[in-house]
């Protein structure tokens, strides 16, 4: 259903303790994102968007507050956590993070692989990503023989590999060029609307935030809506 709430965070709050003494970076953040919807959030470099992104993936641990995946709380202490994050979330760095040793469609099907232990058709999935993402022609390329457009479409294609409830991207076109920025954007939102697969987008480019369903920008800690 369109209308069903895929994360809820509630109170959330983060800390660093540096020689000053506690720097407040998130701020009893709270969020709901609907199934299907696509947002960014947005913020001066060292807001804590990352931050807010990697708590989101149980990636790290807050101070205070709830997350909530698929109506499921999520900590990285939980049992199983990587298992549930294999099969629920996305990740899209800023980074590809290809292996380098893999081509384009055994980096795509490792997720999969590792969920399934079922290579040829981890394999068969990998190719119809793929092949939406128009790269289908590169799949026997090892990562240092694409682009980095080219790169970064297979990481996407890795993300929803496992068909995951909702994807995180941190800077998904952070280190692009306009042109390919503007081509990675296009699928993303092409993914969104033939899929129905959610986003959540942490981004310092407002271009992006703009073509977004929802729009948040992350200051002094506390998480504010855009209209």
């Amino acid at each position: 259903m369109k209308d069903r709430i895929i994360l809820k965070v509630s109170n959330l709050r983060k800390s660093f303790q540096e020689n000053a003494g506690k720097l407040v970076v998130l701020d009893k953040v709270d969020l709901n994102v609907k199934a299907g919807e696509k947002i960014a959030i947005t913020g001066e470099s060292g807001s804590g968007k990352s931050t807010l992104l990697h708590l989101m993936g149980a990636l790290d641990e807050a101070d205070e507050g709830e997350i909530l995946v698929s109506g499921e709380k999520i900590t990285p202490k939980r049992k199983n956590i990587d298992k549930f994050r294999n099969k629920k979330i996305g990740f899209i760095f800023q980074f590809h993070y290809l292996l380098s040793d893999f081509t384009a469609e055994e980096n795509v099907a490792m997720p999969q692989f590792i969920a399934t232990k079922n290579l040829k058709k981890s394999l068969r999935e990998a190719r119809k990503l793929l092949k939406i993402l128009d790269i289908l022609s590169r799949k026997h390329h090892y990562p240092n023989q694409l682009s980095g457009g080219e790169q970064q479409r297979v990481a996407v294609a890795r993300a929803l590999i496992n068909n995951p409830k909702i994807i995180f991207a941190d800077e998904p076109t952070g280190n692009l060029d306009a042109k390919h920025s503007e081509e990675l954007l296009k699928y993303i939102i092409k993914l969104n609307e033939t899929r129905n697969q959610t986003f959540v987008i942490v981004t310092h480019d407002e271009r992006i935030a703009k073509r977004m369903d929802q729009h948040y920008k992350l200051k002094d800690g506390i998480l504010i809506k855009r209209s």
